[in-house]
């Protein structure tokens, strides 16, 4: 895939506040609305979970029709970010590709991209397809700036992308999170005080519980969803429980993790 917005492209070179600008430039790019051309509801993974491996059939009728959905998800050696992209047709892994570049600067909230969307665009460069929606580990309109590592990628390549979080970086839940919810749930998250670009109550994601304990002694948190570029916040949340696939983590991002997890071994 091509960058189609260079200028958004993330320099690690630059100031915070610069870089802080440059991303309320980049949430007034996205659009938080569903803006793309394939139906949600024939995204989704039937049959057992955990069978995906490359090259594997797909098994639901009408599966050389479905979406083309991709999961991103990083990790590190020393300094170095890997980018480990996979790309999914129903239950079908079509393509896998990775890249490694430096990482240029610490860990800093609500910065995540100038210290990884290096890597992702470069691996994003090595894609011989083109996904119809991209699922990316970290957040996207939930944001200090509505502009998280997801609505980074997704404007500057101009694809529909939702940030799946495991953490609320800001925002504020309509109801407790500090609770067991049912599987399935969802729990708006509203901008507050901390979400400079966006009035307050806006909803700019949601608390997706995607997996729970049958058990009444533990529960699993939910994931914090988000709109990335040209996808709503509920169509986004819908597009997580369609993958989730009997794992806390949807099916994109969760392979994406174990690849990148083996990159990293090899490396």
């Amino acid at each position: 895939m091509e960058v189609v917005r260079p200028a958004f492209v993330p320099d690690p070179t630059l100031s915070t506040a610069e870089m802080e600008a440059l991303q309320r430039d980049i949430a007034d790019a996205a659009v938080f609305t569903d803006e793309f051309a394939f139906d949600p509801a024939t995204i989704s993974l039937d049959g057992p979970a955990g069978q995906a491996t490359l090259g594997e059939t797909a098994v639901e009728a009408g599966a050389e029709a479905a979406p083309l959905v991709a999961g991103v998800d990083q990790a590190f050696v020393g300094d170095r970010a890997v980018s480990a992209i996979v790309v999914l047709r129903g239950r079908e892994v079509v393509e896998r590709v990775w890249a490694v570049e430096e990482a240029e600067i610490p860990y800093v909230p609500g910065l995540l991209s100038f210290r990884e969307g290096g890597a992702v665009l470069s691996a994003f460069a090595e894609l011989d397809c083109e996904p119809d929606v991209v699922f990316v580990d970290g957040s996207g309109r939930i944001h200090y700036r509505e502009a998280g590592l997801a609505t980074h990628v997704g404007v500057t390549l101009d694809v529909p992308t939702i940030g799946v979080a495991k953490n609320l970086l800001c925002g504020r839940p309509r109801e407790s999170l500090d609770r067991k919810l049912p599987e399935g749930a969802r729990v708006a998250i509203e901008a507050d005080a901390e979400v400079e670009t966006a009035a307050a109550g806006t909803v700019i994601g949601y608390a997706v519980q995607s997996r729970q304990y049958d058990s009444d002694s533990q529960y699993i948190n939910p994931l914090v969803v988000s709109p990335g570029h040209r996808v709503s916040a509920e169509t986004a949340a819908d597009l997580v429980l369609a993958t989730a696939a009997g794992y806390k983590l949807p099916e994109p991002t969760r392979l994406a993790d174990s690849y990148a997890d083996s990159v990293k071994r090899e490396l």
